[in-house]
């Protein structure tokens, strides 16, 4: 059985890019995130501390992007390794970053990295 548990659409603001501009204006992003883990004895018990707290989740999202970064993949890859550090009961991990109109010479919705691993071989 897989279970699984999705953090998806957490909207923060954050000074992210190479631009000038984009150091002193900031920009809309999104983050997204998704979890495999074995939350049997959480379901079972009703109790938090069985499972993955979405709030912890959400706070380390929110402390990666309030620090600047000239790409958007190195602030990625700093969610992704502290929650990979932070809760070693996950099986599998997948953390998208979403930088919403991005400053492009073109008309860009948005640009996105994302990291993903799976853990073990369940």
């Amino acid at each position: 059985m897989t279970h699984t548990i999705a953090i998806e659409g957490i909207k923060l603001y954050g000074y992210h890019g190479c631009l000038i501009e984009e150091s002193k204006i900031g920009g809309h992003y999104i983050v997204d995130v998704y979890m495999t883990t074995d939350f049997t004895e959480a379901a079972k018990t009703d109790d938090l501390s069985k499972t993955i707290d979405y709030c912890a989740i959400y706070e380390i999202a929110k402390a990666h992007v309030a620090i600047r970064s000239q790409l958007i993949e190195q602030v990625c890859e700093r969610i992704y390794t502290t929650i990979k550090n932070d809760f070693p009961q996950l099986k599998s991990l997948q953390v998208k970053l979403t930088k919403l109109l991005p400053p492009m010479n073109g008309n860009v919705e948005k640009v996105s990295v994302e990291l993903k691993e799976n853990f073990s071989n369940d």
